[in-house]
């Protein structure tokens, strides 16, 4: 059972989960996603709540609803992703990293890659 965060809403938290999948390449490019009754079981959520996630998901340009048939993961998806994490991790993220590891007197060769 996941455990989600309450400072933010969960069809958002689970469309961030669904993401994480296809920039790992889960489900690939053109393959479909798990259906609504699916996701809904394995996270426990409401139906309606599944289809908000997936409805954010189509918003980025992520997947494609075809109604009746189920949810595609658009061509490029994986790489969209990639791009935007890359450009949020190195302005967001990197720079508090870098300042915690200059704090701590952390170089890079002190590092395990």
């Amino acid at each position: 059972m996941h455990s989600w965060n309450p400072q933010k809403p969960i069809y958002q938290q689970l469309a961030d989960l669904l993401a994480a999948g296809l920039l790992d390449g889960e489900p690939g490019n053109g393959e479909p996603m798990p259906s609504v009754r699916t996701l809904a079981a394995e996270y426990q959520l409401n139906p309606l709540t599944v289809n908000r996630a997936l409805q954010a998901l189509d918003e980025q340009g992520l997947i494609e609803i075809r109604r009746g048939v189920g949810c595609y993961v658009r061509p490029g998806a994986r790489q969209k992703l990639l791009t935007a994490e890359r450009r949020r991790f190195l302005s967001e993220e990197w720079p508090q990293l870098r300042n915690r590891l200059r704090q701590l007197n952390i170089n890079a060769q002190q590092l395990e890659w």
